[in-house]
């Protein structure tokens, strides 16, 4: 049985598995654990749900029947980037988890996985999207309304994805400081170990959203053999290197 953990009231799991007992296997475990819980079979019917029902956490698997992981990860980042998406995939290469992240995808787990892991996993991301003090914030260009979590750069929003929108909020706290990636995991997805390429990712697709041009980034930069430094004192990079 699942260990007893404080599940946010009310908070909804969609399960997209073609797998059988996998599916029915952790729909079955995350229920007794507390949370409300749909699963589907396939992407053509995971698209028809979405199409008029949004999960707290979306469970997808990547190899899917009629449309793909990747797919729908890159629609429900269109629209509905709140949406927290913790990829499955049997694909266990560096490379090939780099990509499910670029979809979109705030987690991953490659397959096999434990039970016990992706209910620690679903519960972290819900507890990091409650967290965050309530209080407005704003730092040159950027302005964060906690309460709604929506961030703001020259008073036009920003779409975000909920992990975006957990480093944006770490690093305008934490202006003009170098963080290693190792740092970065851990403040921000209460990793005390992981893939390093994880924050690679998510740092590309944030200054895709915020820089006005992310190959020469003026916010988010890279400080080479120590990690990144968010400023908005003028800093600018030095080369379209930069961008790592």
């Amino acid at each position: 049985m699942p260990a007893t953990i404080v599940v946010t009231v009310n908070a909804t799991v969609m399960i997209v598995e073609d797998d059988a007992a996998v599916r029915t296997a952790v729909g079955d475990y995350l229920r007794a654990a507390g949370y409300s819980v749909t699963a589907v079979a396939d992407g053509g019917l995971a698209r028809d749900k979405l199409a008029v029902q949004t999960p707290d956490v979306l469970v997808l698997d990547r190899m899917l029947p009629l449309v793909g992981g990747d797919v729908l990860c890159a629609e429900i980042r269109k629209n509905a980037p709140h949406v927290m998406v913790i990829m499955l995939t049997a694909l266990d290469s560096v490379a090939q988890r780099i990509s499910g992240l670029e979809h979109g995808a705030d987690d991953y787990l490659v397959k096999p996985f434990s039970m016990r892991e992706l209910q620690l996993r679903i519960e972290t991301l819900l507890r990091r999207g409650q967290k965050s003090p309530l209080v407005p914030m704003e730092i040159g260009p950027f302005r964060i309304d906690p309460a709604r979590r929506i961030a703001f750069l020259n008073n036009t929003t920003i779409p975000l994805t909920t992990r975006e929108y957990e480093l944006l909020l770490f690093f305008t706290h934490h202006p003009d400081e170098v963080f290693t990636r190792d740092d970065i995991l851990r403040e921000v997805w209460g990793w005390t170990f992981g893939e390093a390429s994880t924050v690679t990712v998510h740092v590309r697709r944030l200054r895709e959203k915020i820089e006005p041009e992310p190959r020469y980034p003026r916010y988010l930069l890279t400080e080479w053999g120590a990690g990144y430094r968010f400023t908005v004192g003028g800093g600018a990079a030095g080369g379209g290197e930069n961008n790592r």
